[in-house]
C-alpha cells in the first residue's frame, strides 16, 4: 500500500486538525444546497412546471454561489496553498481541484450569464441546456468534494507540521 493514495482515509477514526475539520464540515450544507439545485435541474428536464422551476433556479444558484464562494477562497487560498509548497501545483492533487473548482465555477458562471434576463427569449430546449449546466456543476463538486474528503485533507493532515495547522485554522477563520 505504499505509496497510494487511496488507503490514506480508510480508517474510520482518522482525525482532522480543527481547519481541515472546519473545510470538512462546510460540505454537508453545500451538498444539501446542491441536491436542492439538482431536484430543481430534474423537474424541468421532465418537463414538470418548466418556466416555474426555472425562476426558482437562477435566485437558488446565486444563494448556492454566495456559500461556495468564500469555502472555495478558505481552500484555493489557504489549505492549496500551503500543500503547493510541498507538492507543487502543476500537477497531481492540487491542480486536480484546483481544475475542478475551475469547472465548477466555469458551469455556474455560464448558467448565470445565459440566465441574467431569465426566460423570456428563451425557447424550452434552451431553458433545458441550462439547467444541465448547474446538473454539471452539481455533479463535479460532489465528486470534488468526495476527493477532499477521502485524499486531499488527509493528505493535508499527513503533511503538514502542526504550527501549519494552527495557521491554517486561523487564516481560514478570517475569510
Amino acid at each position: 500500500m505504499s505509496g497510494c493514495m487511496s488507503g490514506l482515509n480508510q480508517d474510520s477514526s482518522f482525525v482532522l486538525s480543527e481547519g481541515l475539520q472546519q473545510l470538512k464540515s462546510e460540505h454537508p450544507p453545500l451538498l444539501d444546497r446542491l441536491e436542492e439545485l439538482l431536484n430543481l435541474c430534474v423537474k424541468i428536464e421532465e418537463g414538470m412546471h418548466i418556466e416555474e422551476n426555472f425562476n426558482k433556479l437562477r435566485p437558488a444558484v446565486v444563494e448556492f454561489l454566495a456559500e461556495l464562494e468564500p469555502h472555495s477562497e478558505r481552500e484555493e487560498g489557504v489549505l492549496f496553498e500551503m500543500m503547493a509548497a510541498y507538492i507543487g501545483r502543476e500537477m497531481g492533487p492540487i491542480a486536480v481541484m484546483e481544475y475542478e473548482h475551475d469547472q465548477a465555477k466555469r458551469f455556474i458562471g455560464t448558467f448565470l450569464h445565459n440566465t441574467k434576463n431569465g426566460t423570456e427569449e428563451m425557447a424550452k430546449e434552451q431553458i433545458i441546456h441550462n439547467a444541465q449546466l448547474i446538473k454539471d456543476a452539481n455533479y463535479t463538486l460532489v465528486s470534488h468534494f468526495s476527493k477532499e474528503e477521502s485524499i486531499l485533507f488527509p493528505m493535508a493532515e499527513n503533511m503538514l507540521t502542526e504550527d501549519e495547522k494552527q495557521e491554517l485554522a486561523a487564516r481560514i477563520k478570517i475569510i
